[in-house]
């Protein structure tokens, strides 16, 4: 089986020109041929503007096909632009994943006047007032859309939380009362500020029956009309797991086991993700934001970072076919409230890292592959991306045998058809003795990166001495 390879084709400063979709659309082709198998795929519904990212999420039901919050196009274009690209993905072989936020909805058309209490920023569970009447905005009636697909409407009580008082013009972390309301149990959501059911926006409360019905029947809709074949899950840690369970559950009893999905659930802690995964029965994958955190702080410390510790407490390290390993991603650019960009230097040695381990399922971030304009610019990393893209669709199989003997040179060998030595250094100019294979005795060996102009000569016992500059990263296979 060939290696997989998922790419979010999306960065957070893309320009606002609705033309996204036929970008990507235009690009299949070409990754295709550089091994990408999934394409995770900006959120493609209607949101607070057309200037919206996708995560002010306004109508789930509008994929940028009516005149709503002053927009038809979505940042990245028209709905049939959208299943254009899909389709165009679909018939080059990659599996189309559409980014899905459940979590909130925002920019509702109507204020509502309903009972909360003022709760804790820090302590969700710490309550600051009595109860009192507020203003929010809570009723969403889609008026542009008119009832097309579904009539459903939104109102105060499909919601556990807001954060205004449109009658005192008054920001906070409004706990909405009523019978069987407040936030999700303890143990369903991440223990962050107490109780991180609230993120932002309107907060839905996944203990209505309404609400799941009606998440049901969008999701049925959605995954008919545009013929998607997994979901990124935005937010899942301020997300009731048992639902979320439960949901991503009966997509696959409906759609198959192949519908493929992962989670956002950002939360570095090792623990945290054990339990977070045993919840939800491992029906899904996540985001490694360990290995992230790692990863940025080896590119931070430089020679003062362990590298022996470069997949401590990782996803990829305890649940490897769980994780979903990332370099960056749109949260964690510059300029963004996760900022923790890996350092420019350090970026080919992580993406060696993540593509040409034997686990995980490593994804490529548009803003590192064609580089990011605008204030917070960050060049192209295309070139070197491509030849580990093409290392790991053509050469990254077989076993892996870990030189992990240095703090500041670690290696591996992945001994399949035809064997590769990763080497990575953040300090000096150095050599690891690694294993190949007898069957390689007398072969020569070069650097695919081009990093090292060295020719490597393998010794009769299959072993050699592979050599890697200061702060770099080299990966040698024999001259074919």
């Amino acid at each position: 089986m060939k290696n997989q390879t998922l790419m979010q084709y999306f960065e957070w400063y893309l320009p606002n020109d609705g033309k996204h979709w036929q970008r990507l659309a235009n690009d299949a082709p070409h990754l295709a041929d550089k091994g990408i198998s999934h394409i995770w795929m900006p959120p493609a519904f209607k949101g607070t503007s057309s200037a919206d990212v996708g995560y002010g999420v306004y109508d789930l039901f509008d994929l940028g096909e009516f005149d709503q919050k002053g927009t038809i196009r979505t940042k990245y274009g028209f709905k049939n632009e959208y299943l254009e690209a899909i389709a165009a993905l679909k018939a080059h072989g990659i599996i189309p994943m559409a980014d899905i936020i459940l979590n909130h909805k925002a920019s509702a058309d109507h204020t509502e006047r309903f009972t909360v209490v003022e709760v804790d920023p820090n302590d969700r569970t710490k309550i600051l007032s009595e109860p009192f009447e507020i203003q929010g905005w809570t009723s969403f009636t889609f008026d542009g859309r008119q009832n097309t697909y579904n009539d459903f409407k939104w109102h105060w009580y499909h919601f556990t939380g807001t954060d205004y008082d449109a009658k005192t013009g008054k920001s906070g972390i409004y706990q909405i009362q009523g019978d069987n309301k407040g936030w999700a149990n303890n143990d369903l959501v991440d223990g962050e500020n107490g109780n991180y059911d609230y993120l932002m926006y309107a907060d839905l409360d996944f203990k209505h029956p309404e609400v799941i019905k009606n998440i049901y029947d969008w999701a049925d809709w959605f995954i008919q009309t545009t013929g998607v074949l997994g979901f990124r899950l935005d937010a899942v840690k301020h997300i009731d797991s048992f639902f979320m369970r439960n949901f991503i559950r009966d997509m696959n009893i409906k759609y198959g086991e192949d519908f493929y999905v992962f989670g956002e659930f950002w939360n570095p802690d090792k623990e945290s993700n054990d339990n977070y995964l045993e919840s939800i029965d491992y029906k899904f994958d996540l985001i490694d934001t360990r290995l992230h955190q790692n990863l940025f702080d080896a590119s931070k410390q430089v020679e003062n970072y362990d590298l022996r510790n470069i997949f401590d407490d990782s996803l990829l390290q305890n649940h490897p076919q769980s994780a979903v390993t990332f370099v960056d991603n749109h949260d964690t650019q510059r300029g963004q409230a996760l900022e923790s960009t890996v350092e420019e230097w350090f970026k080919p040695a992580a993406y060696a890292l993540i593509l040409l381990h034997e686990d995980g399922l490593p994804c490529i971030f548009y803003g590192d592959y064609y580089g990011i304009k605008g204030d917070f610019a960050q060049s192209s990393f295309q070139k070197i991306i491509d030849k580990l893209l093409e290392l790991r669709r053509d050469f990254a199989y077989g076993p892996q045998q870990n030189y992990f003997d240095d703090p500041n040179c670690i290696g591996w060998t992945r001994l399949g058809h035809s064997p590769i030595a990763l080497l990575i250094s953040n300090k000096d100019d150095t050599k690891k003795r690694m294993f190949v294979g007898e069957k390689w005795a007398s072969a020569i060996f070069i650097d695919y990166l081009g990093n090292s102009s060295e020719r490597i000569t393998i010794a009769e016992d299959g072993w050699a001495d592979f050599h890697v500059s200061a702060k770099s990263v080299s990966v040698w296979g024999p001259i074919s």
